[in-house]
């Protein structure tokens, strides 16, 4: 059974209208809505059981589910059990290379394991400790004359600290740059890179740390360079949001256009 479509196209209990989507209006009903009689695909609607709520999350066939009343998880559970051929692992501890630890004040994720296989696999675990990401005082260019590197040794490098920044946000944004190069790496982007190594190197354990109490309140920062960049002299923006304490996104992403001033990068 697919899960997603039986969710999807369930029937619904309640009033929902839609808009005529672009390129299929009707104009002989000219601004009519169209009724739902199942959910559609990304319609903002969630099953609910009075004051509680349940979270399910399916990746192929691993599936992680949560919710506020404990009654729920169990309901869910032997529904689950009863219907399909299905084996409960347990509390939540390890999930796509994510390390979960649940404690008492609150939950702390890391990917410590990951780390230290991509310690081994570039050869980097005997390299000594830097204590920045990124050397500040080297501005990051195509480098013509430099000396050319294994291209997919590069890409690999790259792909696998993109996946180490969604529980690290202090390597998004040097990442982000080495990821520039990739089409024709040289000496110098892959010392860049295997600096980014190095740094993970002496702190192998840095995670992000959610605890229970702290309210809702969602508080959000963001910044961005003057023509950063430059091969291209464009801005590069940065910004993370926050519930209080608790670091619920990022994101380091150089700018569309060129920014004539601080002001416009801004």
């Amino acid at each position: 059974m697919d899960m997603k479509s039986e969710f999807f196209n369930g029937l619904l209990e309640e009033e929902v209208y839609v808009e005529q989507p672009p390129g299929f209006e009707q104009k002989t009903i000219g601004d009519k809505v169209y009724k739902l009689k199942k959910a559609l695909y990304d319609l903002k609607q969630v099953p609910r059981d009075g004051e509680s709520i349940i979270q399910v999350q399916i990746y192929v066939y691993d599936i992680i589910f949560r919710s506020t009343n404990k009654e729920l998880c169990e309901k869910f559970s032997n529904l689950m059990q009863g219907t399909f051929e299905v084996i409960m692992i347990g509390e939540l501890t390890f999930f796509l290379r994510l390390q979960v630890n649940q404690m008492k004040g609150g939950t702390f994720i890391s990917q410590t394991k990951y780390t230290r296989y991509l310690m081994k696999k570039f050869g980097m675990k005997e390299k000594s400790s830097v204590k920045i990401p990124m050397n500040t005082h080297v501005k990051m260019d195509i480098d013509v004359e430099g000396k050319v590197v294994d291209q997919t040794r590069y890409r690999s490098l790259i792909r696998s600290l993109f996946y180490l920044a969604a529980s690290r946000p202090d390597i998004t944004f040097v990442v982000g740059v080495c990821a520039r190069f990739q089409s024709a790496p040289k000496e110098s982007h892959m010392a860049a890179a295997k600096r980014i190594l190095r740094y993970l190197n002496g702190c192998q354990e840095f995670g992000s740390w959610y605890p229970k109490k702290g309210g809702f309140k969602l508080v959000g920062y963001s910044n961005s360079d003057y023509a950063g960049c430059r091969v291209d002299r464009k801005s590069t923006s940065y910004t993370c949001q926050m519930l209080v304490n608790r670091l619920v996104s990022w994101f380091s992403k150089r700018q569309n256009s060129i920014a004539t001033s601080t002001t416009e990068a801004e």
